[in-house]
């Protein structure tokens, strides 16, 4: 009986996740591009500056945390192990073409990002303690005029978190850790909820001390690890990315353990694989950026928008280059085992498996911490200000069931919680989209160049 509940779930859950949900993201992204004439090839830039080097405004405005706060927070929620498993089950799965859509839902979903951000900070509001909240459910109610779907998507949200943003983190680290290190799941799970509620209990200001520490940290030594992986390949770099491009919109022929794919697998697998590291569209790291001390919306929108960049674009790139300079994507491996084997190819000894097994520990603990945010502020916006502490308490104690039960049940409603949220999130984008584009219009207008200039203002 479990099994035939199990595999009707996969079933529902492969149809939300099917070629329509997948054509409507990326659509979206799309559209969203066109409307904004490119905004985030011309002013990226820009937009780099303001997170990485400007990284809060010139004076006090209202808001909790800085823009660089708000931006390594979304980015804690996002690069996760999407980025090391992800990316390998997508060349695996769909060849090295997948890399190439995982660029260009990539490159469309900067712009999704964007208008996320634009409209979480436009139609934000604060609790009665004084903090900040929006999202989605803020945008769809007071933007969109439409209560219910806000209600939808933070019931969603609330549900999801729970799932993806916690029970499925803290199990793939209990795995990574009983498989090299041998310390018990118990063990491991009791460790990660007592750090995660060291952090979460202390609200949205402890999580971005320790995201804006934490994320630049893990992404350098990840990164280190996967730049170390690509010298020793160097010779084979160029053919990697030859790979890429020949096989975006050719099939795959069969090459050893790799079973072969066609255009459909592999566009459907890039494009699948990059959502899921990137999350554009499903109205999750629009909470954080409502978060953020600013004047404008369109600021933190130009930061939001380089949290894809460096998810998909830099990072899920050294991923995929490293397994296909190694060769390594025709074993047969997939997920992070895949990933593993291609370090493993450079660093041998062990280096490699450490340098993977602590990446998935880090991206998968601070995935946890930001999706508690995006879970409080969803039950805070249903249930009051009161819900919230329960709700961190709560959430700290399934950290530690999920490192120590079987998750088949939880990954697939988890996963069918995020195709379902992002329905009412796109309902919102598309139909505030010309708020959007107001927005940055009055922006890049007020620095001498609307959005259908050729160049970017200058910083500042």
């Amino acid at each position: 009986m479990e099994q035939q509940a199990l595999a009707l779930l996969r079933e529902i859950d492969g149809v939300l996740w099917g070629s329509p949900m997948l054509l409507l993201l990326l659509g979206t992204g799309i559209y969203l591009t066109v409307r904004l004439k490119g905004l985030q090839f011309r002013h990226l830039f820009h937009a780099l500056y303001l997170a990485l080097i400007r990284r809060k405004e010139a004076h006090t405005e209202e808001g909790d945390i800085t823009h660089f706060q708000a931006l390594m927070t979304a980015l804690s929620a996002t690069v996760g192990t999407g980025n090391i498993a992800g990316v390998a089950t997508a060349l695996a799965a769909g060849g090295p073409g997948a890399l190439f859509w995982m660029w260009v839902t990539g490159l469309v979903g900067m712009a999704t990002k964007f208008a996320e951000a634009v409209l979480a900070v436009r139609y934000r509001g604060k609790d009665r303690f004084g903090t900040m909240c929006g999202g989605p459910m803020y945008y769809l109610s007071r933007g969109l005029g439409s209560r219910r779907l806000g209600l939808l998507f933070a019931f969603l949200a609330s549900i999801a978190a729970f799932g993806i943003g916690n029970m499925v983190q803290s199990n793939s680290v209990a795995d990574s850790v009983e498989a090299v290190f041998h310390v018990s799941p118990l063990i491991t799970g009791v460790v990660l909820a007592s750090l995660t509620a060291l952090v979460v209990l202390g609200g949205i200001r402890s999580i971005a001390r320790v995201s804006s520490i934490l994320v630049p940290v893990m992404i350098l030594f990840y990164m280190a690890g996967a730049a170390i992986v690509l010298v020793q390949n160097a010779g084979r770099v160029v053919e990697g990315l030859q790979l890429i491009f020949a096989h975006a919109l050719n099939p795959t022929a069969a090459a050893g353990g790799f079973a072969g794919a066609t255009i459909r697998m592999t566009i459907r697998w890039g494009v699948a694989r990059g959502i899921f590291s990137n999350e554009s569209g499903l109205g999750s790291s629009p909470i954080a950026a409502a978060a953020a001390q600013t004047r404008d919306p369109t600021t933190q929108a130009l930061v939001s928008m380089t949290q894809t960049f460096i998810d998909t674009l830099v990072v899920c790139t050294m991923t995929g280059l490293a397994i296909l300079a190694t060769g390594v994507w025709t074993s047969g491996e997939t997920g992070a085992e895949l990933t593993t084997m291609a370090f493993a190819h450079a660093l041998p000894g062990g280096k490699g498996g450490i340098i993977v097994t602590a990446g998935l520990i880090l991206f998968a603990f601070s995935t946890i911490l930001g999706w508690c945010y995006y879970g409080e502020k969803s039950i805070e916006y249903l249930f009051g200000e009161r819900a919230v502490l329960p709700y961190r308490i709560a959430y700290c104690l399934f950290v530690a069931v999920g490192a120590m039960v079987e998750l088949d049940l939880v990954w697939l409603l988890a996963d069918m919680m995020n195709a379902l949220m992002a329905v009412p999130n796109l309902i919102g984008l598309l139909g505030l989209a010309g708020k959007v584009v107001e927005e940055a219009n009055r922006y890049f207008g007020d620095r001498g160049s609307g959005i259908g200039s050729q160049a970017s203002p200058p910083p500042g």
